[in-house]
């Protein structure tokens, strides 16, 4: 499975301690994200990660892939709260996930639940889609 992460600033430590948890489960798919939290997963996990650019840009190269078939799941770790102008909005990643049923998590309780099912399989119907 292809597996991409997005994160906003204050979520990158987050997603660095959520992907050194499942990093067993992750090692056996292929990740990329965005550059800085895909240099920040890499250099906690040791995981090979593509990296995309970085913000506004890395997100649109990442929709260009879901739009091609070619993301299974999305762990987008996003601060509703705290966002910066600066940071990119992911509501047109979020549609075009929903337009291509691509399981998406916006916070660590969600993409827990869905790291667990592509372990047990359960996101083996996105073979089939590709």
């Amino acid at each position: 499975m292809n597996i991409a992460l997005i994160a906003h600033d204050t979520k990158k430590e987050l997603m660095s301690q959520f992907c050194i948890a499942y990093c067993g489960i992750l090692s056996h798919h292929n990740i990329c994200a965005t550059n800085s939290t895909g240099k920040q997963v890499a250099d906690a996990t040791g995981l090979e990660v593509r990296r995309f650019l970085s913000g506004k840009s890395g997100v649109e190269q990442i929709g260009a892939k879901i739009s091609c078939n070619e993301i299974d799941l999305l762990l987008l770790f996003r601060d509703p709260i705290n966002a910066k102008p600066s940071e990119p909005s992911f509501m047109d990643l979020l549609r075009l996930c929903d337009v291509h049923n691509i399981p998406v998590a916006t916070n660590i309780a969600t993409a827990e639940s869905l790291v667990r099912g592509l372990e047990r399989g359960y996101l083996d119907w996105r073979e089939l889609v590709r």
